[in-house]
């Protein structure tokens, strides 16, 4: 026998106002995420565009990622440069710079406990001196930046290899003007010591446009270096400032964040004239670039070699292209076992 349930008043108003608590959760959950939306559209984005330029100048930069970690930059025998130096120069008030030198590897032995001064004679022994300025992320410690101040020791030229500031131990924060200015500097201090040596300036990546932004600020006071190489080089013109851009492609990824702060490297934050500057450029030059380079297409560096060649002439301009089966990618070059002649037929021509 199946008994009704008889439902009472008080019984009927419960229910009631369980639908209505029920009804009311769902605009109560809407009102709060639109009071939300509104405090970031109109309080919390404002504040963000604010500090967007400096957070973009982290993520073109990316100094603060010192890779590899837990080093001692002071210690470059740890990496297995036996055969060189680490020092620390003031290029400005407040701003140190972490630099290694290493000597040419047929001095390894006689350099065994030598001091600061030491270094700094054997600079005008007359054998070709390399400034090479690193790209971004990270610190000289790199292992392609290693690589690079071996293989230049193997073929018996001096290498210093600088962390800008900001970057690895060396103080102060980056920009633009300030890395131009640590190259400068060093051009200028090396130039002071090494006597009529050779000295050529080789920039990977980031270190291109740090490289040709020295360059052609040091033409227009008449001063030229030796010969100018050029790894991995980017143009900001060619490449795009959107989902190309060679250091904030990530940063475009989010989306509609070209419509709140479209130029991250507007007011002289990022700019880098790659074409400008070669077209002022009167070095020698030589563009390295692999065909599978990930972060600058290779026609980037073809049109590059073509504005340098139009410039000057294609006797002292050069491209080698490395084939992209190789794997090189952007940071792989010095693994190539040609690398060493290459660099070798460029000094030779200067």
């Amino acid at each position: 026998m199946v008994r009704k349930r008889v439902v009472k008043p008080d019984d009927e108003d419960r229910t009631a106002a369980k639908v209505q608590k029920t009804e009311r959760k769902p605009s109560r959950r809407w009102l709060k995420r639109g009071l939300l939306a509104l405090f970031v559209i109109f309080i919390l984005a404002p504040f963000l565009l604010t500090k967007l330029p400096e957070l973009i100048q982290h993520f073109v930069y990316a100094y603060r990622i010192r890779v590899p970690f837990f080093v001692d930059l002071s210690q470059p025998a740890d990496f297995s440069l036996n055969h060189t130096i680490n020092m620390y120069l003031t290029t400005e008030k407040g701003i140190s710079l972490g630099v290694w030198h290493t000597v040419p590897e047929s001095l390894w032995k006689e350099a065994q406990g030598k001091d600061l001064a030491w270094y700094q004679n054997s600079l005008g022994d007359g054998r070709p001196v390399f400034i090479y300025l690193h790209g971004n992320t990270g610190t000289r410690a790199a292992p392609h930046r290693v690589g690079v101040a071996k293989i230049l020791s193997a073929l018996d030229y001096h290498v210093l290899v600088p962390d800008y500031r900001g970057f690895g131990d060396s103080t102060g924060e980056p920009t633009e003007a300030g890395l131009t200015n640590d190259a400068i500097y060093l051009y200028n201090w090396v130039k002071a010591r090494c006597g009529k040596s050779l000295v050529v300036i080789w920039g990977h990546s980031l270190g291109t446009g740090v490289s040709t932004n020295t360059a052609a600020k040091l033409a227009g006071q008449g001063v030229f270096f030796d010969g100018v190489i050029l790894e991995g080089a980017f143009s900001i013109a060619q490449q795009g400032m959107e989902l190309h851009h060679p250091f904030t492609w990530y940063y475009w990824k989010f989306p509609g964040m070209g419509l709140f702060f479209p130029e991250p490297w507007a007011e002289n934050k990022f700019v880098f004239p790659t074409e400008e500057n070669l077209e002022k450029m009167r070095s020698p030059i030589l563009l390295l670039h692999s065909e599978d380079d990930h972060i600058v297409p290779i026609q980037v560096a073809q049109k590059l070699h073509e504005i340098a060649v139009n410039a000057q002439n294609a006797d002292r301009v050069k491209l080698v292209q490395f084939e992209g089966s190789l794997g090189y990618l952007h940071n792989g070059l010095y693994r190539d076992h040609r690398l060493p002649d290459i660099i070798k037929t460029f000094v030779l021509s200067l």
